[in-house]
């Protein structure tokens, strides 16, 4: 079994997103000993910024320089989707918006032939782990509610756009510890991060189970 596993914390210890995602993975590796794990890490390792730009430019304009390497680079991304049977992303929220290592993949794996906006689905119905780390609260009823711009959109591009079957974890208010006008929140703080946490387990294990069956 194959497992495709996405980072995009900028933190390479620390980072909430990355420790839920550790904990979906070894739930998932407990049911698959011998399992593949590909990892894409957008946070210590970024794409081009400019490779969509390129790939845009030639799609419009004649004139335009030749995009071999964006091209490339396209299929290698690619083809790490498609050879995977599951998916675990862990994507925290930065300036309330996605962070843009991950808005420069997504916009790369959209241009693919099979996987882009035309493509025929080939993910469609596979299982996915998303788990998200937000520094403050989100939740309705609190003052930045409907701030919380990743969440719909990753549903969107991962479970509409790529057709997968989408379990999230997630923990808020993660910035609560070190922020001192937070310090009222830190046992609500520690609450989330045990349930993202229980969660990153449960959905590990039922994706385990998914690909199994």
């Amino acid at each position: 079994m194959h497992l495709f596993r996405l980072d995009a914390s900028i933190r390479t210890t620390g980072s909430v997103s990355r420790a839920l995602a550790d904990t979906a993975e070894q739930a998932w590796l407990a049911e698959h000993h011998d399992g593949v794990v590909t990892r894409r890490d957008l946070g210590a390792q970024p794409l081009p910024a400019d490779a969509w730009t390129a790939l845009a430019r030639a799609a419009v304009d004649p004139a335009a320089p030749p995009a071999d390497e964006a091209r490339q680079l396209v299929d290698r991304l690619g083809a790490e989707l498609l050879a995977a049977d599951a998916f675990l992303f862990a994507v925290p929220l930065y300036n309330w918006n996605l962070p843009a290592q991950v808005k420069a993949w997504i916009d790369l794996i959209v241009m693919h032939p099979r996987l882009g906006l035309h493509g025929d689905q080939p993910l469609a119905g596979k299982p996915a782990v998303l788990a998200l780390s937000r520094g403050g609260g989100y939740g309705p009823g609190t003052p930045k509610e409907g701030w919380d711009h990743v969440t719909p959109y990753l549903r969107r591009i991962l479970g509409e756009v790529f057709g997968l079957d989408l379990h999230i974890a997630e923990a808020e208010l993660t910035l609560a510890d070190v922020t001192p006008a937070m310090a009222p929140l830190r046992g609500l703080a520690a609450e989330s991060l045990k349930a993202g946490h229980e969660k990153a387990a449960e959905h590990g294990l039922r994706v385990a189970e998914l690909i199994r069956t």
